[in-house]
């Protein structure tokens, strides 16, 4: 309680989309554009996946809370399909779990803040190209209305 205000208590689900909205106002604030909830050519599904103007792919892991990180260990099947990897977290999430080598976001339901830069690991040109026109195609599907999730590469 904060002087006599009901600070709410927000459920799991709401940390997430919380969480996951600020990451994606974050990544625009930092040039890139985002699509949430993509599932990737290997059936994973990731919480953001953004381009940036030159052309670098950074998937977002978000996580709700310290059970989420727990018990989800998928996030290093992630790699192959992007430049860079980080975990998005609400502020008050327990960081010192986290692994030190993903970058690391601390964001609300409002933006958020880059605590630790993802690492650059390139992916293959050809591998690239397949991956940006995938994405491209799928921001389109959704931008017209057509229910889509999957990057088909």
């Amino acid at each position: 309680m904060v002087r006599g205000m009901d600070v709410p208590i927000l459920s799991r689900p709401e940390i997430t989309t919380a969480v996951t909205r600020g990451a994606a106002r974050l990544l625009a604030d930092l040039g890139y554009a985002p699509l949430a909830e993509v599932t990737l050519p290997n059936g994973r599904r990731a919480d953001l996946m953004a381009l940036s103007a030159r052309g670098e792919l950074i998937i977002i892991e978000v996580k709700s809370g310290l059970e989420d990180f727990r018990v989800d260990r998928k996030w290093h099947e992630y790699a192959p399909y992007c430049d860079r990897f980080a975990f998005a977290v609400a502020p008050e999430f327990p960081r010192e779990i986290l692994p030190g080598e993903p970058g690391l976001m601390v964001c609300d339901g409002f933006g958020g803040a880059v605590l630790r830069e993802a690492p650059h690991a390139p992916l293959a040109g050809s591998r690239r190209k397949a991956l940006m026109i995938a994405f491209g195609r799928l921001a389109a599907l959704r931008a017209s209305g057509v229910a889509a999730g999957v990057l088909e590469v």
